[in-house]
C-alpha cells in the first residue's frame, strides 16, 4: 500500500528525513511513532505530494509519487498536522464545498445535478454522523472546540470512503470517550478493507489499534515490527503476593526484582511457578507473563525529541555535541527537525477540550 526506499528529505543542511525504506502493507493499521522533531510529519506529507524529496522513492497503491499523485489522492483519505476549514461557514457547509471540489463531482444542469446534489448531502450527512457530529448545527466552525474541529478533519477525510487512511494525530484534543469511539471507527473502518497509517504521540492508543508499528529518530526508521513481535514476551513472569517474603526466600535469587508485594520472577513459565507457590501454601493475588511494552520499546531505541534544550556543560561543550567554536565534527552534525510540526496559539485553536457542547 505504501513503500518507500532510501526515501530523504534535506532542508538545506538540514536533515529532516534520513534513508527511510518502509513497507505498510494493504489491510494494515500502521502507527508511526518518534519524538518531536523525528521527520513523521515531513515524511507524511512526502506521502501526499505535499513536500517534493531530496531523493529515494515512493509507492503508494503501487503508483510512483508525486508523478501519479493526481490518480492516487482521490482515494486517500487524509488528516494532517491538524484540520483545516473555512471558520466563518459551518461543519457541514464546509464538507459540502470540500465534496463538490472532488473529482467527478461538479453538478451540472438538470435532473443530474439535483441528485448529485443528493447524493452530496447523503455523503456528509454519512461522515457526520460516523464522528460524532450527526447533531452538528449552523454554527461557524470558528466556534467549534478543539475537539470537534479534530472530529470534522476526520470526516472530511472519509468522505471519499478512501482505501487509504493517513492521519496525523487523529485524536488530539479528544477526551477519552472521544478516543475511544475513534479507536472504534478505524477499527471498523480497517475490517472493511481501509488500509490506516496513522502519526501519534499516544503509545497506547497505538498499542490497543495498530497491528504494525514504525518508530522513527532522528530522520531514521529504527524499527518497523508485528505489533506482536515489539510485545514480546521477556522471560520473567510478574507475581503479586501478600507473602512476598516467604516468595522471596522459596525461589532463593530468583526474584530479580520487588516492590511491595509485587515480584518480577525469573522463569518462562507461568503455570509452573504458580503451581509450586499455591503447593507451598502461599497465597497468590496476581501472576502474569511480563511482555515488553510498546513505551519500553520506543523509549529504549529514540533519543529525546527537539523541543527539548539542555543547558552547556561546564566544558563548554553545547548539549548536542558539537565543539565549542561551533564547527560540525563531521556530516552526522547535520541539525535534524521535522521540519513542519506547528503548534497553533491562535484563538482558533485554543478550543475547549471535546465535551458535551457539540449536541
Amino acid at each position: 500500500m505504501i513503500v518507500t526506499r532510501e526515501l530523504t528529505k534535506r532542508f538545506g543542511r538540514t536533515l529532516a528525513v534520513d534513508a527511510v525504506s518502509m513497507d505498510v502493507h494493504e489491510g494494515d493499521r500502521y502507527g508511526l511513532l518518534g519524538p518531536n522533531g523525528s521527520g513523521k510529519t515531513t515524511l507524511v506529507r512526502m506521502l501526499l505530494g505535499l513536500v517534493f524529496a531530496t531523493s529515494g522513492e515512493i509507492e503508494v497503491m503501487g503508483s510512483p509519487i508525486p508523478r501519479r499523485i493526481g490518480q492516487v489522492l482521490p482515494e486517500v483519505g487524509a488528516l494532517v498536522e491538524g484540520p483545516g476549514a473555512y471558520g466563518h461557514l459551518s461543519g457541514r457547509a464546509n464538507l459540502t464545498l470540500l465534496d463538490a471540489a472532488g473529482p467527478g463531482r461538479a453538478a451540472g444542469p438538470g435532473n443530474a445535478s439535483r441528485r448529485k446534489r443528493g447524493a452530496r448531502r447523503a455523503r456528509v450527512d454519512q461522515a457526520l454522523e460516523r464522528v460524532g457530529l450527526a447533531g452538528v448545527d449552523d454554527r461557524p466552525v470558528k466556534t467549534y472546540s478543539l475537539g470537534m474541529r479534530q472530529r470534522l478533519g476526520l470526516a472530511a477525510a472519509l468522505l471519499s470512503e478512501p482505501r487509504l487512511l493517513v492521519l496525523d494525530e487523529p485524536t488530539n484534543g479528544l477526551d477519552p470517550q472521544g478516543i475511544r469511539e475513534i479507536r472504534d471507527l478505524l477499527d471498523e473502518l480497517n475490517a472493511a478493507g481501509t488500509t490506516v497509517f496513522l502519526c501519534s504521540h499516544l503509545l497506547t492508543e497505538v498499542e490497543q489499534l495498530c497491528t504494525r508499528v514504525g518508530v522513527m529518530d532522528r530522520g531514521r526508521l529504527v524499527l518497523e515490527q508485528e505489533m506482536t513481535d515489539v510485545r514480546a514476551l521477556t522471560g520473567r513472569v510478574e507475581v503479586r503476593s501478600p507473602d512476598a517474603d516467604r516468595v522471596v526466600a522459596l525461589l532463593d535469587g530468583r526474584v530479580e526484582h520487588r516492590d511491595g508485594e509485587h515480584l518480577v520472577v525469573r522463569t518462562t513459565d507461568a503455570s509452573e511457578l504458580n503451581t509450586r507457590l499455591v503447593e507451598a501454601g502461599l497465597r497468590i493475588s496476581e501472576i502474569r507473563a511480563q511482555r515488553r511494552t510498546l513505551e519500553d520499546v520506543v523509549l529504549e531505541i529514540t533519543g529525546p525529541g527537539s523541543d527539548r534544550v539542555d543547558g552547556t556543560p561546564a566544558d563548554g561543550t553545547p548539549a548536542d555535541g558539537t565543539p565549542a567554536d561551533g564547527k560540525p565534527a563531521d556530516d552526522r552534525s547535520i541539525e535534524r527537525f521535522d521540519g513542519f510540526r506547528v503548534e497553533e496559539l491562535g484563538s482558533d485553536s485554543k478550543g475547549s477540550r471535546d465535551s458535551g457542547d457539540e449536541t
